[in-house]
């Protein structure tokens, strides 16, 4: 009897883990699926509206570039340039509060613009979530580096 009496408050007091993993999974699914589909759109606005406004980027043999400045600058650049489209492969992801840690896997197939010669090219990466405000998560810092020396 004490045995059917403790399954239901043992059942209780691990629900919120589990409430808390799935609660990191879909955040993870969805804070990942926002920021690709933002890169794949090949639209400054719409990737910009994926990052906070102190936005980190650390792109391969570049100085860092902080702020929605500096970065918009660089993707407006970056879009002028290629067409691209990322596929990105979530290896790990962390929710800590308002914070999310993504290590992930990419590769990006990039099409000049000018000379439509196309490339592929592979990498590993880091990105930093916030939960801002308004609900949505978006990225505060991604770094990333591709496998081929550069």
């Amino acid at each position: 009897m004490k045995i059917l009496i403790l399954a239901p408050i043992c059942a209780a007091l691990m629900s919120p883990a589990a409430a808390f993993a799935d609660d990191a999974k879909t955040i993870a699914e969805t804070a990942h699926h926002a920021y690709v589909t933002a890169i794949n759109s090949n639209d400054t606005d719409t990737l910009m509206a994926a990052m906070t406004s102190d936005i980190v980027y650390q792109s391969p043999g570049e100085p860092e570039l902080v702020g929605q400045a500096a970065v918009r600058k660089w993707v407006a650049n970056y879009f002028a340039a290629v067409k691209s489209v990322w596929d990105k492969q979530t290896l790990s992801f962390t929710v800590s509060g308002d914070w999310a840690v993504e290590r992930y896997s990419w590769k990006v197939t990039e099409t000049d613009r000018k000379t439509g010669v196309t490339t592929h090219t592979t990498g590993k990466g880091i990105n930093i979530y916030h939960h801002d405000t308004d609900g949505h998560w978006r990225v505060a810092i991604d770094g990333w580096s591709g496998d081929a020396a550069q």
